[in-house]
């Protein structure tokens, strides 16, 4: 059980805002009835670790569901990257030593690892789950070939592979056609990333006109390089025409792109980030929400020729060779 709306710190904690403002989040998140907790070794190459782990120290543990993921390199080495058994058993502890814990809830496998065989991978994964490690894994970015041929291996390792951690927006649903299907059929669940497409469905930025100072798109260590695919003037122009809907509903624009993404049935949660603790505070009021039948179709008519659907987009946002 994970909660619906879970805190990310990939592009925050110990990079874009200081650690008082970090920690300041962590605790709106908790206050908020937030428990599951994302994060990655490579995030702030391996800083947003220490930062979440500082955060969470006091909490009870068994209330809360730490994630954290593997794969992008941590270090110089040609093992210091990739998902190799090596990599894998020498990761998790590190891990753990910056999250301050003896376990995560989650570990997943960031991207598919195209250099080291499958039975390797999980193989490795299924010792660490063994030695209480981690109690599940999970994987991110893959495709639904590729989760299937995992959860197959899982089950022969008598391990449970539940989660895939994919982006997801309305702008980008480019696991609808063959990701979803496929975990709905395994039961593997989704843990979306960027619902609100990195800040593009809030509405802050408009065609025509320079990004705000100090907003992600300016932001070199914020993932201006993510957020580019976003920013031409027909998609921000579509997204301008969403306000009405969210107006009518009672939303924010940001508040709507996280409750769209929570009306799929096969997205267990949506992780946000956040600078500042009164963004979680709104954005966490997309929980529960329901959107009709015509709020759903009326956003499609809206966004429809902007609407990344390729199911083929899922492989090519993963690197064919380990970086």
């Amino acid at each position: 059980m994970v909660s619906e709306i879970s805190y990310g710190n990939w592009l925050t904690h110990g990079s874009q805002v200081e650690e008082a403002a970090a920690l300041a989040c962590v605790r709106a998140a908790l206050d908020e009835g937030i428990t599951t907790f994302d994060t990655a070794d490579v995030y702030a190459a391996t800083r947003a670790e220490e930062v979440l782990g500082r955060a969470l120290q006091g909490q009870r543990r068994e209330g809360l569901e730490i994630f954290t993921k593997v794969y992008w390199p941590t270090g110089p080495g040609p093992n210091d990257r990739g998902l190799s058994r090596k990599h894998l058993l020498e990761s998790i502890n590190g891990s753990l030593r910056r999250l301050k814990t003896d376990y995560v809830d989650l570990y997943q496998a960031h991207r598919y690892d195209t250099e080291t065989p499958l039975e390797e991978t999980m193989q490795a994964f299924a010792d660490i789950v063994r030695q209480g490690k981690a109690l599940y894994i999970g994987v991110s970015e893959w495709t639904a070939e590729q989760i299937r041929a995992g959860v197959t291996l899982a089950k022969q390792l008598g391990i449970q592979l539940v989660s895939s951690q994919p982006q997801y927006s309305m702008l980008w649903r480019v696991i609808e056609g063959k990701v979803v299907p496929t975990s709905q059929e395994l039961g593997v669940g989704q843990i979306v990333w960027s619902p609100i497409a990195m800040g593009v469905l809030t509405g802050k930025y408009k065609p025509g006109q320079k990004p705000p100072e100090g907003s992600r798109a300016t932001d070199e260590k914020g993932g201006s390089r993510f957020i580019q695919r976003f920013m031409t003037d027909e998609v921000l122009t579509r997204v301008q025409q969403l306000k009405p809907v969210a107006d009518g509903v009672g939303l924010s624009m940001a508040q709507l792109a996280v409750a769209w993404v929570l009306q799929n049935p096969n997205v267990s949660s949506a992780i946000i980030g956040a600078s500042r603790p009164e963004q979680v505070k709104e954005n966490v009021k997309a929980a529960g929400v329901k959107l009709s039948a015509d709020v759903m179709k009326r956003i499609d008519e809206i966004l429809g020729p902007v609407v990344e659907k390729d199911p083929e987009k899922t492989r090519q946002q993963a690197p064919d060779r380990r970086p």
